[in-house]
Order: C-alpha cells, then sequence, then structure tokens
C-alpha cells in the first residue's frame, strides 16, 4: 500500500456506481462502508470513524443536501458530492451545506485521487492531534 488507508463511507443507491467506486478504493487498501440511502446513512454514519465522506446528491428518501444537513456541523471528515448534475448553482449549494469538492457524474478515477490525498493529509492532521 502505498498511502495510509483511508475510512470512507459512500452513500449511492444506484448499485453499479457503487460496485464500481467500493471496489476501485478498497483496491487502494481503504476500507469502504456503504449505504443505499440517506435514512441507513444517518443510522450509521455516527457509529464510525470516518475520514470521507461520498455522497450522491439524489438519494431515494431525500438528497445528499439534507443528509449533510441532518449530520450537523460538527462533522470531522472531508465531504465530497457526486452527482450528474453540475450546475454552479448545484455546487454553490453542496458547498453551501458542508461538501468540500462536487463531481459530476460519470468521473474518472483521476478526478478522484487528488480528493483522496487530500483527504489522507487531514485525516493524518486528525490524527496526529489525538
Amino acid at each position: 500500500m502505498l498511502h495510509p488507508s483511508l475510512r470512507i463511507f459512500i452513500v449511492e443507491n444506484h448499485a453499479d456506481t457503487l460496485l464500481y467506486l467500493r471496489r476501485y478504493l478498497e483496491q487502494l487498501g481503504n476500507t469502504v462502508h456503504v449505504a443505499p440511502d440517506m435514512s441507513s446513512a444517518l443510522a450509521l454514519l455516527p457509529t464510525l470513524e470516518v475520514d470521507l465522506l461520498i455522497s450522491d446528491i439524489g438519494l431515494p428518501d431525500g438528497d445528499g443536501w439534507e443528509l449533510m444537513r441532518r449530520l450537523g456541523s460538527e462533522r470531522g471528515f472531508l465531504a465530497v458530492a457526486m452527482s450528474g448534475c453540475g450546475a454552479n448553482a448545484d455546487q454553490a449549494k453542496s458547498r453551501s451545506v458542508g461538501y468540500r469538492h462536487h463531481l459530476i457524474k460519470p468521473f474518472l478515477p483521476d478526478e478522484l485521487d487528488p480528493i483522496l490525498a487530500e483527504a489522507r493529509a487531514l485525516a493524518e492532521v486528525r490524527r496526529a492531534k489525538k
């Protein structure tokens, strides 16, 4: 493994997208937890230590923006929105609720890699403070 492992949580209801993303992240040596909808994410996230949240905006029981609002402002992880919509207003809304990045689907691993590096750097700082 070239880099320290990240603890990643993915919220995605599209099975193929979830499978691809999970496999890619696990092949890089990361620990990956998943939820298919907002309700499951809200139940699981508080029980885990997470370095990176990657959430689809369109979920069957709400949206990724509502998920971030319901998680509150005391989040100890980097958050990334992903959506098929990439209008400036969508990206601004993602930033306003706490997402650091907004990826437009479909995206390539090259677009995710710098975000993983950023999450790794932030996780190392957090772990050093403990």
